[in-house]
């Protein structure tokens, strides 16, 4: 028999020898985790927000001085420490907390709520806690909600500057404020902006005009990216600059060029908020 054979009639008999032993192995146990995994995600501002936590559910018992015990630091979830990653630097009633991911804890009072964020991640639930470890202590707002039969995050009433950091189980929310520093990241962002496209100065132009902050950096920009390519879309937020300086004469001629650069080039989809505009701005 050629070397050949011999290793293909090897090799079919391992194959073969080890199929009872695959016939014999059970199936896995697969149950759902009483409490299953989540995560909710939010970007506020230029913030990306994430909590990941377990969820536990009510199942008919009583939470609120019996589950979770008053007075003792609660995980605020199950299985795991409750784990929030901040992308950029925050702060909740003006204490600052740096960017990262802290195990987030709560304990709760008969009396008033504190937020616990803890640097240690590693934690299992609060097993291994060292208050050392803390980098923010802070009081949270509670408030009665319809009831929830499983734990729930939520990152709520969220704008460019900050929201409000939630957790909401049986009957209660526990609620507190954090703020970003988007503004002081996007002026920096706006100042060091170079390039020979109109349209980022255009946009860094309608973004101060919104804020309603910096209108002299705000008409340095759009008349760069008007002298980069003139557009509908930066002599019409050149138009409100002026408006909003009270120069309404300026603003109705720069809004009717506006209006004539995008009626020649369509999709124009602001043309009736530019002819609302000069008509008001002509009385």
């Amino acid at each position: 028999m050629t070397a050949p054979c011999r290793t293909a009639l090897a090799a079919l008999a391992l194959a073969l020898a080890s199929l009872p032993a695959r016939a014999q192995e059970a199936p896995k146990l697969q149950l759902p985790r009483p409490s299953p995994s989540a995560t909710v995600k939010q970007t506020v501002g230029l913030t990306e927000v994430t909590v990941a936590y377990s969820s536990p559910a009510v199942r008919g018992r009583r939470i609120w001085g019996d589950v979770v015990p008053y007075d003792e630091l609660w995980r605020a979830g199950a299985n795991e420490c409750t784990k929030v990653t901040f992308g950029t630097a925050v702060s909740f009633s003006a204490k600052p907390v740096p960017a990262g991911s802290y195990c987030l804890f709560l304990l709760p009072s008969r009396t008033g709520w504190t937020l616990v964020l803890n640097k240690d991640t590693s934690l299992w639930g609060t097993q291994g806690y060292k208050a050392e470890n803390d980098v923010l202590r802070v009081p949270v707002k509670t408030s009665a909600v319809p009831a929830r039969e499983r734990l729930a995050y939520e990152i709520l009433d969220f704008g460019d500057d900050g929201g409000t950091l939630a957790v909401e189980w049986d009957t209660l929310r526990v609620g507190v404020r954090f703020d970003v520093a988007t503004r002081e990241a996007v002026l920096a962002s706006i100042r060091a902006l170079k390039t020979d496209e109109w349209r980022p100065y255009a946009l860094a132009a309608r973004y101060l005009l919104d804020a309603k902050i910096e209108p002299q950096l705000a008409m340095e920009l759009v008349d760069r990216s008007i002298g980069l390519k003139e557009q509908w879309f930066n002599v019409w937020v050149k138009a409100q600059l002026l408006a909003a300086a009270g120069k309404r004469k300026e603003a109705v001629e720069a809004a009717e060029r506006a209006q004539a650069l995008g009626n020649a080039s369509p999709p124009f989809y602001a043309a009736d908020e530019v002819a609302k505009a000069i008509a008001e701005w002509r009385k």
